[in-house]
């Protein structure tokens, strides 16, 4: 599996901005979605109270009209056994009702092409209708909603009698066409979706504000605990320097120490170089977020071809105590400009984190290739490899997976930390190829010029 570490870094240029954009991201989020809901609810709301007046209206115009049933399936009757009329009421029938196409009755209003009103028998047979608007479908009771021809229809049963002896005298059906509500729920839709854009766009401004509001604190927090490492770590040189003195008079003459007391301070020294080197990185970093580091470095033409050599020949007896084979193929005279130090920093951290990794009788690869206009060098491993889900927090300060811890001595989780803000500093990348029981390799990408 292999994972570009640094390029995905290097898109946001600090771990504040990368935190602004996820605050910003969430924030978003959250009112994007309250928006999208409140719209929904508001379309829903709107469109249920328009089609609830609707057949508001309808069912008071089925009403009205149940009135003339009666009278209609009489005539109907009566045209029928004279033979002038089939199974449906012809135009004559319509005519006798009603000259002009709508019902001679003073609370019926139809809004003509828009509503229509049809009368069935008991037995669902058409026998009279009303207005333009009609409905081919059998009368089904209660409401119905024709979706191809978007035509909202009411039935009502009507019965004639007491309570107690009612009996159906057949069926009025109510139609009104919905055009009229669609284009209001259009226009609503436009509405919504342009007034959103305009809130997601003062929401957004909203956020930025907001979002560097909130950081404020956090982020003059971390420039004080910066210092604060910054200062610690430089306060503690001095002591630590002359303790260092101090263990190597006492470890320069050892006729004057107990000899139990020699592993004691061997203990000691070695506690105090893993105290040093501590101190160091949290310098090096301290220097690196605060951009100092470029200040103070001059960058000049190197042979990487002999740092790499030298750290090669540093390493060698390291290698073979822990029975590790430790083998190299570099290029001849490479050079590139740029700072030794740091150049010797981000290898030297790989190399040894390669060696710690790799149990004995492993083998540790430095290779390196030109790649037009690039350096790329490899170290290869075939310690313990590193898990898919672990690959992008390796490079996270004092992480450590707890495998590793188990295995490891000392290390406190800075040294690939470290590797990194250099290989950016550089303009490089660093791609990690790795499995688990299998080994690691760690890639890096350096420009020439």
């Amino acid at each position: 599996m292999v994972l570009d570490i640094v390029s995905n870094k290097s898109k946001n240029p600090s771990s504040s901005q990368a935190l602004r954009w996820r605050l910003l991201l969430s924030y978003m989020t959250v009112m994007m979605t309250i928006l999208g809901i409140s719209a929904l609810a508001i379309y829903k709301y709107t469109r249920h109270n328009l089609y609830e007046q609707m057949d508001r209206r309808l069912e008071v115009l089925a009403q009205a009209a149940s009135h003339n049933l009666v009278a209609i399936k009489a005539h109907y009757g009566k045209r029928q056994k004279r033979g002038l009329i089939g199974n449906a009421p012809s135009s004559q029938t319509r005519c006798y009702l009603d000259d002009d196409g709508d019902l001679d009755i003073p609370w019926q209003h139809l809004r003509q092409p828009d509503q229509g009103v049809e009368w069935f028998d008991a037995q669902k047979r058409l026998v009279g209708n009303a207005g333009t608007l009609l409905n081919d479908l059998p009368p089904q009771p209660g409401w119905q909603f024709g979706q191809q021809k978007k035509i909202r229809t009411v039935t009502l049963p009507a019965y004639s009698g007491s309570n107690s002896h009612k009996q159906l005298e057949g069926y009025i059906r109510a139609n009104q066409v919905t055009d009229e509500i669609e284009v209001i729920l259009t226009r609503l839709r436009w509405g919504l979706g342009i007034g959103g854009i305009g809130v997601i766009g003062l929401t957004g401004l909203g956020g930025i504000w907001l979002t560097k509001q909130s950081l404020k604190p956090i982020e003059q927090s971390f420039e004080q605990l910066k210092q604060f490492t910054a200062d610690a770590a430089h306060e503690l040189r001095s002591p630590l320097a002359a303790i260092k003195t101090s263990v190597q008079v006492m470890e320069y003459y050892p006729e004057r120490l107990h000899p139990q007391d020699l592993r004691k301070i061997a203990a000691i020294a070695s506690t105090t170089d893993h105290t040093i080197k501590l101190v160091e990185d949290l310098l090096l970093l301290t220097r690196i977020d605060s951009d100092s580091l470029q200040e103070t470095v001059t960058w000049v033409d190197l042979c990487l071809t002999e740092i790499l050599e030298d750290l090669l020949e540093l390493f060698q007896s390291s290698a073979q105590a822990k029975k590790i084979t430790l083998e190299s193929h570099l290029l001849s005279n490479i050079m590139l400009k740029g700072d030794g130090a740091e150049l010797a920093r981000l290898f030297r951290n790989l190399i040894e984190n390669a060696l710690q990794y790799t149990p004995p009788g492993g083998k540790v690869t430095v290779a390196m290739k030109q790649e037009r206009q690039n350096i790329l060098v490899r170290i290869e491993d075939t310690g313990l490899g590193i898990a898919p889900e672990h690959l992008s927090s390796i490079f996270d300060r004092f992480w450590r997976a707890d495998k590793a811890r188990t295995r490891r001595a000392g290390g406190m989780g800075m040294g690939l930390s470290i590797a990194m803000a250099i290989a950016k500093r550089y303009q490089g990348k660093i791609l990690v190829t790795s499995q688990l029981d299998l080994g690691s390799c760690f890639e890096v990408k350096l420009p020439i010029n």
